[in-house]
Order: C-alpha cells, then sequence, then structure tokens
C-alpha cells in the first residue's frame, strides 16, 4: 500500500509538471487556440478508451454501448447548466451525470453481463440505442434537434484535470485486489469462480466503472462544444472509441494515450484534405493493424515502479 501511495505521488508530480509546461507553451503562443482544441478532443477520447479499455481490455466483456453512457453525462450537463451556468453547477452536473450512469450501468449490466462475446457486444449495443432512442423522444433533452448555447464551462485545464483523475482511479483499480479479480475473471472465468471469485460482481464493477468515466467524458464533451443532439452518440461513436482501444493495445492505458494522440493528430491534419480525408484515415488504420495487429503497444504499460527497479539493478550492477 505504501509502495502504491509513493508511485501515486510520483505520478502526480508528472501531472501537475505536464500541466504547468502546457499552460506555458499556450503563454508564449507555441499552443494555439487550434491546437488547444485538439488537445481538449484528445482528452475526452481519452477518457472514453480508458473507461472501455477498462471493460474489454482487462474485463474482457466485449461492450459497445460506450455512447450510451457518454450521452448521459452529456445531457446531464447540458439540462442542469442551463439554468445553474456556474462552475459549481457543471461539476454537480458531472456528479448526477456518474450517478445516473452508474444507475443505469447496474440495469442493464445485471441482465446482458451474463452473455459474452458477440451476444454481449450486440446487447450492450441495444442498450446504448435504447438511451438515445428515450434521449431522442424526450421534451427536456430538446427532442431530435438537441440542445444548443450550452455554457462553456469546460476548458483545457478541466479536461486535463479529468484525464489525470480517471486514470489514477481506473489504473488504481486495476492495480487493487479488485482489478486483479476482474484480470483473472478475464484469462479464466471458470478457473476464477473455482478460486472463490464473485465473477459477477467483478465484471459488473468494471463495468459500472467505465460507465462512469463516460458520463465523466460526455459532460465536458457538452460542456466544450456548447451543442449536442442525439445524433452524436450513435454507435459509430462507439466504434470510434472502440478503434482507439484496438489501436492502442487492448488491456494497455499507456497505448490508449498514444493512440487516442496519433488519431487526434492525424484527425486534425487530415482536416484540410475534406471528404478524401476519411479514405486516407481508414488506410492509416488498416495499415497499422496490419503490421502491428496487437496495437500500437500490446499490452505494454509505462511503469513507474519498473523503472525503480531498473534502475536500482543497474546500480548494484556499478557497484
Amino acid at each position: 500500500m505504501k509502495a502504491n501511495f509513493k508511485y501515486n505521488i510520483i505520478w502526480l508530480i508528472i501531472m501537475i509538471s505536464g500541466f504547468y509546461l502546457m499552460n506555458t507553451l499556450i503563454l508564449i503562443g507555441v499552443i494555439n487556440a487550434f491546437i488547444e482544441n485538439m488537445l481538449v478532443t484528445i482528452g475526452i477520447n481519452i477518457i472514453l478508451a480508458t473507461g472501455l479499455n477498462l471493460i474489454i481490455g482487462f474485463a474482457g466483456q466485449f461492450s459497445l454501448g460506450h455512447a450510451g453512457f457518454m450521452a448521459i453525462g452529456a445531457y446531464a450537463t447540458a439540462i442542469i447548466t442551463q439554468t445553474a451556468t456556474t462552475p459549481a453547477g457543471f461539476y454537480l452536473s458531472i456528479v448526477i451525470g456518474i450517478v445516473v450512469s452508474i444507475l443505469v450501468a447496474l440495469i442493464v449490466g445485471i441482465p446482458t453481463l451474463r452473455l459474452r462475446g458477440d451476444y454481449l457486444a450486440i446487447a450492450t449495443m441495444g442498450a446504448a440505442e435504447i438511451i438515445r432512442i428515450i434521449i431522442n423522444n424526450m421534451k427536456i433533452t430538446g427532442g431530435a434537434a438537441g440542445i444548443f448555447n450550452i455554457p462553456q464551462l469546460a476548458s483545457w485545464p478541466t479536461v486535463y484535470t479529468m484525464v489525470c483523475v480517471t486514470t489514477i482511479i481506473i489504473v488504481n483499480f486495476i492495480h487493487s485486489r479488485g482489478g486483479r479479480a476482474v484480470t483473472s475473471v478475464r484469462e479464466d472465468e471458470i478457473a476464477a469462480e473455482a478460486m472463490g471469485i464473485n465473477v459477477f460482481k467483478w465484471k459488473l464493477a468494471a463495468f459500472t466503472l467505465g460507465a462512469a468515466t463516460a458520463a465523466v467524458a460526455g459532460s465536458l464533451h457538452a460542456s466544450f462544444l456548447q451543442t449536442i443532439s442525439p445524433n452524436d452518440f450513435g454507435i459509430m461513436e462507439s466504434i470510434s472509441i472502440l478503434i482507439i482501444v484496438v489501436l492502442g493495445g487492448v488491456g494497455s492505458i499507456t497505448g490508449t494515450f498514444v493512440a487516442a494522440a496519433v488519431l487526434g493528430v492525424l484527425d486534425t491534419v487530415l482536416q484540410d484534405f475534406g471528404a478524401l480525408r476519411m479514405v486516407i484515415y481508414a488506410a492509416a488504420l488498416i495499415l497499422i493493424m496490419i503490421f502491428k495487429p496487437s496495437g500500437l503497444l500490446g499490452t505494454w504499460e509505462l511503469s513507474i515502479k519498473r523503472c525503480f527497479k531498473r534502475f536500482g539493478r543497474k546500480e548494484r550492477v556499478k557497484q
């Protein structure tokens, strides 16, 4: 426990250093408004993809319903901040979005997580579509037109902070006793159950935590873009998040960061190509998956603990 606390402190120092580095680059003009918008988009995608990677990569549950939970967070923020146009109202909307997403995740997860593989993917995809259709037919959500003029209470510092917070929570869960139980379920459900692990409980825990982080990303998305509609949260949005997870490496949080950054930059650079952009984008994805089928990083993780151990070995060899 003390060792984990030490490594968390080191990561926290790195994150704070990164914040001040970005702030300095913005102040001196290296990062302009265009690049800043790109970084915000990348940050939101990181939050979405790390949550989905927890479900798919660590719990071994193939879910295609992530966009539905993102929609819950987005509409919670859009509706609440229409009247509470203050930072306090914004953060309250994030909390409400998380609570509602957890409740919906429990309602969806209890019957569906007993399924496996393609059946689970179809069930979660159907659940996300049900959420979208309900939103599409409610007056409070603006119906098919969506909600406009949402107060922009999310900025790059907010997104950066949320990326750090959600990543710390997910990584600590993965390295906890519960996280090890989740991973064992992924490897072999029968063996895990034989060892006394409550398989369904830990599947549901990972699914619920992933849904909660998706709601956070949805809140940031709505507040930053200031406009949302039900069509923003269709099946293609879930697939886009899945692409980031697969491209980075299923079971690698570090890979998720790298893939989100690569795809974010690639998407921004290709904007000048118009309709040809998606063709080039798709071709780049195909080439990457041909030459790196396990993803950019596979299951490799950047580990401070491993770096310390390697450095310690080198010091002992020198002595």
